[in-house]
Parts: structure tokens; sequence; C-alpha cells
């Protein structure tokens, strides 16, 4: 069991080793943090705490470094996430102000997070499988062309280029819209996809015309509603796994495969389980059957009207968890309440 002054002396040796990379020790944290006790009460208390596995000295005579499980307990007694400054509140509502749509938020969202934080920035896009189709429209385009945009109860919208190879007149425009309208208007993406490819099946007739026509805008529209139901990622930062490599202890690769291919970072952000304030940390070892044992995930959630995801970062372990919390949890927030206001717009 820590005391409360052993998680004093810890929050020091984590914070200290965070900001200069060094070893820790026992005259350095009496130099630099008001305990009022003497440095031979301070290696009692890290005796300790290295009894109980939260610190260890990388060399022989050297200071003490947090382990895995140091940072671990580190987080879970934050009294408070650290409340960012105005000029970083300021920034980040400058870098989201006016995004064209989703995908624009979201980008920018990333962007946002990592020069905020100087780590690898992800954001999930939300997940519409169970949102409702409220709205499908066709518009031609010319030279063929047509236009296709499905509109969710969520506020997502797509839009798709089809080519039907044809121009129709504005009686087979209203049919081929209420067709596509009738099958998925009102109706889940998932049920509505369902749909979409009984009806692909059951109009497999290239001789008509307005049938073949039909064809190709319900492909568009399944191919649409196929990626509403995919988790997918938007990711910036990369290049700042490079700059901090000297954070690992091992090689970047996995880290870099994780990013490549998106699927293992899915998987683990959705299995980390956030606190009462939507914010979650997964830190080193609990990574490792992700094959990210050397990194740390902090994330924060955030809902796009019924659709929630998540906002994260992903780094060494030795990072300014208080900081990157605070972080993600205001663009979080700032997310959400952008994408309600634009909800309330339409």
């Amino acid at each position: 069991m820590v005391s409360e002054r052993g998680l004093e002396v810890l929050r020091a040796i984590v914070q200290d080793y965070v900001d200069t990379r060094e070893p820790v020790g026992s005259k350095t944290i009496v130099d630099r943090h008001a305990f009022g006790v003497s440095a031979a009460t301070i290696r009692n208390d890290m005796a300790l705490l290295e009894d109980e596995e939260l610190i260890v000295a990388p060399h022989t005579s050297s200071g003490r470094i947090p382990t895995d499980k140091g940072y671990r307990v580190f987080v879970d007694h934050l009294a408070e996430v650290r409340p960012l400054t105005p000029a970083q509140r300021t920034a980040i509502s400058s870098f989201l102000e006016g995004p064209v749509d989703l995908d624009d938020a979201l980008s920018r969202t990333v962007r946002a997070l990592t020069q905020l934080t100087g780590q690898v920035a992800i954001v999930q896009y939300p997940s519409f499988e169970r949102a409702n189709v409220s709205h499908v429209e066709l518009v031609q385009l010319g030279s063929g062309r047509m236009l296709v945009i499905v509109v969710t109860d969520t506020g997502r919208v797509s839009q798709r280029v089809s080519n039907v190879q044809d121009e129709f007149d504005e009686t087979d425009l209203g049919r081929m819209r209420a067709e596509l309208s009738t099958l998925l208007v009102g109706r889940s993406v998932r049920d509505g996809l369902h749909r979409i490819e009984t009806h692909l099946a059951l109009h497999d007739d290239p001789t008509k015309p307005w049938d073949a026509a039909t064809r190709v805008l319900a492909r568009a529209v399944a191919e649409d509603l196929e990626e509403f139901r995919q988790d997918r990622l938007v990711l910036a930062g990369s290049a700042n796994l490079a700059k901090r490599e000297s954070d690992f202890r091992g090689s970047i690769y996995p880290l870099l495969e994780a990013i490549e291919q998106q699927v293992t970072l899915v998987r683990l952000m959705g299995e980390m389980v956030a606190d009462e304030h939507g914010l979650a940390a997964s830190i080193g070892r609990e990574n490792e059957a992700f094959g990210l044992a050397e990194a740390s995930v902090v994330t924060s959630d955030y809902d796009a009207t019924g659709a929630g995801a998540r906002v994260g970062l992903l780094g060494p372990t030795r990072m300014d968890y208080p900081t990157n919390l605070a972080a993600v949890r205001a663009v979080a927030r700032y997310l959400t309440r952008m994408l309600e206001e634009d909800d309330t717009s339409r």
C-alpha cells in the first residue's frame, strides 16, 4: 500500500522524468519539490515505491524512473486533469472553426492535437451503422454522370458520382429517386444495405436502361452505406515517433505498422475503458496483446449526434499524461459541440 507522501514522491519522479528524461534521485526531489523532509526520508519512500515495482533504477547507483505500473498509478491518482491554457484553447478553436464537412472536421482535429502535444493524434470516425437514412437525392451532372447523395439522421452526408451513361427526364429521375428512397429512408444503415443488396440480386436485367441505371446507383449507395459501417481512423503526426525514437527501448516499427494498418488501433481504442469523464489511458505493457508494449494511448469520448467515437493520442510511455489527457478532453468537447451545432443548423 502506497502512502499519500509516497504517491506525491511518485508524482514528482514522473513529472521530473518526463521533463528531463533523466533518472530522478532523492536530492533532486528535495531541491525541486517542497516536501519539507530530508533526502534520507525521500530515499525511504523511493525504496517502498521500488518494492511496489512503481519505479526502477535503469543503472546501478542511478536515480529512478517510473515503470509502466508506476505510470498507471500516477494516472489513476491524478487529482484532476490539468486545464489547457487560454492560448491552447484559442488554438483549438481557430483550428476547428468552420469545417466543410465531417471529413474536414476530423482532419482538422488530428492536426490540432498533434500540434498541441507533439504526439501521434488519432480520431475515430463515428460508427453510423445504427443511424437511419433520412434522405436520398439524385442530381444529374451531364455527360451521363449522376451525383448520389445519402443523408443520415445523425448528420452524416455522403456524395458519390456515378456514371449512368445516359440523361434522364424528370419523370424517370423522380422514379429512380423514389425507388431508392423506398428502400432506404427511415431504415437503419445496416437494414438499408441489406435491402439494397437484395434489390440488386432481384433486378439483374441489363436490357432495360432504367433498370441498368438504377443498379448503378444502387451499387453506389451500397458502397456508401458499407463505408458508414466501417471503423475508420484519421491520423496525423506519425513523424513525431521518429523524433522521439530514443524514448523506445526497441524498434518503433510495430507502432508504424499499427498506424499504417489501423486495425490494431481500432481494436485497442475499442477495448479501452473510459472513466466517468469519458477519459481512458492504456499504458505500456497493458498494450502487449496489440504488439504495442512500449507505447501509451490516451483517449476521450466525443459524440457525433448520437454516434459515439474517440479522440486519442499515441506515443511513448514517457509522455505528459496530464496535459495530453487535457488536450484530448478539450478537443473532444469542442468537436462534440461543433457537431451538435452543425446538426441543429440543418
